[in-house]
């Protein structure tokens, strides 16, 4: 495959693709072992190790199934020689919620590592912004 920052869009975009379906397997197979994520549900200090990672994706798979998105809007990467991270912005909600904040966007951070030359995610984060006034 080309240059780094090309497999580290790639590797996204299936990642993506596979959220956006519901497949856990492909979900989790670019993360390291040791991923830690920080998402918007609880726990907050955050879920730590893949079989934490794997465990906290099907109530989301759950609510996705009844109407809701996920599409990857934006995504940029700056790709080092063994580390990398991305940022994205996502389309994320239900046709309903994303017609009353038509702008709204959930925010995505991607820490990766090169671990025996295959790049994968050892750090997520993902975040809307604090609409309160």
């Amino acid at each position: 495959m080309g240059n780094d920052a090309e497999q580290i869009r790639g590797l996204v975009e299936r990642w993506a693709r596979a959220v956006h379906l519901g497949r856990l397997d492909t979900v989790v197979e670019d993360h390291a072992e040791d991923i830690v994520m920080f998402d918007i549900p609880p726990p907050y200090e955050g879920v730590r190790g893949i079989d934490a990672y794997r465990e906290v994706w099907p109530p989301f798979f759950e609510w996705q199934a009844r109407g809701a998105v996920f599409d990857v809007e934006e995504l940029e990467v700056t790709a080092g020689g063994d580390v990398a991270f991305a940022h994205a912005l996502v389309r994320c909600g239900t046709e309903e919620e994303l017609a009353a904040r038509p702008g709204f966007r959930l925010r995505l951070t991607l820490g990766l590592r090169k671990e025996a030359g295959r790049w994968v995610v050892a750090h997520e984060h993902h975040s809307f912004p604090d609409l309160s006034p």
